[in-house]
This record gives C-alpha cells, sequence and structure tokens, in this order.
C-alpha cells in the first residue's frame, strides 16, 4: 500500500526542504524523499508520516479514505508553570524557545541565536538590542572615534607594533578564548554539555556542544566495599553503541562512567576529552557529533537538580579537557 503512487528512480525537489523548528525530516512512503513530519493532533496518511522520533504515530481508525490523525504513544504528562502538556506534545512557553513533552521530560531547542561577538576590525563596538516587534535581539556596530576603536580591537588581538590587525588575518591575530566545559545536562543517559569559543576564523564567540554521558540510566551498579563511601562504575565487559535521537553511532566504544556515593555527594566527571562520533539513522542519514568521553571522575556536595537542560541551575564545570585526536 506505501507503495501505491510511487515512481522510480525517485524525484526530490532540489530546493532544501525547509520545517519549522523542532519538526523532524523523514523519509515517505516511498523511501525516496525527506518530507517535514507531522506533528501531533495533525492529518497525516502513508506518504505524510508523524513524527516517530516524538513517539507519534498515525491512527486511521477514525478518519477513512487513507487518512489519519497524529497521536502519541502513552506517556507520562509534563508540568510547566502550572500548565499541564501530553506526551508528544509541542509547544512556546516563550517567543525564544519551542519546547516539547516526551514522556514527562521536557526538551527545548531556542529560537534566537545565542551567539556572542568580541570587537573586531570590521566591527569594533558590536552591541545586542531589541528590536520593535521582533522577538530576537540582533547584534549591531557603532562607529565611534578611530582610536578607540583601535584601542577595543587591540584589546582582543595580539599587539604587533608593526603592523594593525587585517580583515584576512583575523585567525592569525586572535587571542583565543574558550571556556570550560558545563556540566552534564543529564545525571543519566544521553545529554548536553557546553561552552563558548572564539577559536574559529571570524574570531567571533560562539556557542559549542557536545553530548554527554555521565552513566547509562540501566547500568548495573556495584555494591559499596566495607569502608568505602563511594562505588565505582567499571567500564562495561562488552562495547556498546552510543543511541541519540533514534539514531545509532557507526562503531561501538568501551567507555568509562563515573559511580555514585553513598554518603550524599555526587560524582560527576572531573577530567574528561572530546571526540567526533559518527551516527546513522534508519533513514539512511549520518551526521557527526562532538562526544564527551570520561577520564576521571570526583565526589563533591554541589549537586545537580534533577531537572530539564534549559531549566537547570547547576553550574559546576569541569576543567582539564584535552581535545581527543586519531592518531595519523
Amino acid at each position: 500500500v506505501g507503495a501505491q503512487g510511487c515512481t522510480y528512480p525517485c524525484q526530490c525537489p532540489s530546493q532544501p526542504l525547509q520545517c519549522p523548528a523542532g519538526t523532524s525530516h523523514v523519509l515517505d512512503a516511498c523511501g525516496c524523499c525527506k518530507v517535514c513530519a507531522r506533528q501531533l493532533g495533525e492529518l497525516c496518511s502513508l506518504q505524510k508520516p508523524c513524527d516517530h522520533h516524538k513517539g507519534l504515530y498515525c491512527d486511521f481508525s477514525s478518519i477513512h479514505r487513507g487518512s489519519g490523525i497524529c497521536l502519541a504513544r502513552e506517556g507520562a504528562t509534563c508540568d510547566l508553570l502550572g500548565k499541564v502538556y501530553h506526551n508528544g506534545e509541542s509547544f512556546q512557553p516563550t517567543c525564544k524557545l519551542q519546547c516539547i513533552c516526551l514522556d514527562g521530560a521536557i526538551g527545548c531547542i531556542p529560537l534566537c541565536s545565542a551567539d556572542l561577538r568580541l570587537p573586531s576590525p570590521d566591527c569594533p563596538h558590536p552591541r545586542r538590542v531589541k528590536i520593535h516587534n521582533k522577538c530576537c535581539e540582533e547584534w549591531v556596530c557603532e562607529e565611534e572615534g578611530q582610536e578607540d576603536s583601535l584601542e577595543t580591537v587591540l584589546a582582543v588581538f595580539r599587539e604587533d607594533p608593526e603592523r594593525e590587525p587585517e580583515l584576512n588575518n583575523l585567525q592569525e591575530n586572535c587571542l583565543v578564548q574558550t571556556t570550560e566545559w558545563s556540566a552534564c545536562s543529564k545525571s543519566c543517559g544521553m545529554g548536553i554539555s557546553a561552552r563558548v569559543t572564539n577559536n574559529n576564523p571570524q574570531c567571533h564567540l560562539e556557542k559549542e556542544t557536545r553530548l554527554c554521558m555521565v552513566r547509562p540510566c540501566d547500568f548495573p551498579w556495584e555494591k559499596a566495599k566495607k569502608g568505602k563511601k563511594c562505588v565505582r562504575t567499571p567500564k562495561p565487559r562488552q562495547r556498546l553503541l552510543f543511541e541519540f535521537s533514534g539514531c545509532t553511532s557507526t562503531r561501538s566504544y568501551r567507555p568509562k562512567f563515573c559511580g555514585s556515593c553513598v554518603d550524599g555527594r555526587c560524582c560527576t566527571p572531573y577530567i574528561t576529552s572530546t571526540a567526533e562520533v559518527e551516527f546513522r539513522c534508519p533513514e539512511g542519514d549520518s551526521f557527526q557529533r562532538k562526544m564527551m568521553f570520561i577520564k576521571a571522575c570526583s565526589c563533591h556536595y554541589d549537586c545537580p537538580r534533577d531537572n530539564d537542560i534549559f531549566l537547570a541551575t547547576y553550574h559546576r564545570r569541569m576543567i582539564g579537557d584535552h581535545v581527543k585526536t586519531d592518531r595519523q
């Protein structure tokens, strides 16, 4: 039935697919082209599938003629600021956030750019301003006296008495500034860690993210040894595949995880490395994401709250990050 009306070879639109924020790109019933997945409560069909990444399915029982409606599989509701959302429901608590409820957990993506800007020769005095009738703030470049502009720019770039910084030589003159990685957004399972850096050709401060997993949620715990206050989490005996957003890593790993403490303290990563991990999705797409790999953990009383990424107030940061590179 799904192949009815399909023509081969596949003929897909040449223009890139434009979907609303937070909407998945999924294959049509022919297995040919990517389409914008239908969301909770929207009409669906074999040619217009529901967003299975959000646990939605097309219910054909109430509507005839090959059409259905997207429903969510059974799951817990979400409560945000006194308002209850159903499993699989998308919503916008503010104009700057697009959120979804997934079985009791809320996940959000920002609709506004969170980039930062350092002074540069082409924009010596960047300033972020609120634009009338617009939700997101925008950067503007103010012009001031030539001497003030040069002093501001040189405060960011290396001092070189022989020449002034040029636009085509920004990377060479840029003083690289990078913050430490933030704590993982989840105490178990796949989460996100972030930092800010200007290590790019434009020497602009940008937010950089990586995937992280402090420990699997279903990992078997060891019993605490007599007289010990912390439980060590050993490496898994078998190599495992990472899963992210319904996609699986193309190679297997034996990562280290953090254990737990029996005296009320938290055990979190202390020294980490970062490496690129390639993921492949059921639709056949593949992508790469930076991921944290734990080298050492530490116990402390500055414990994170069990909450979502965008609501977290936990700011403990990891130190000693080492970029992991493959040997040539």
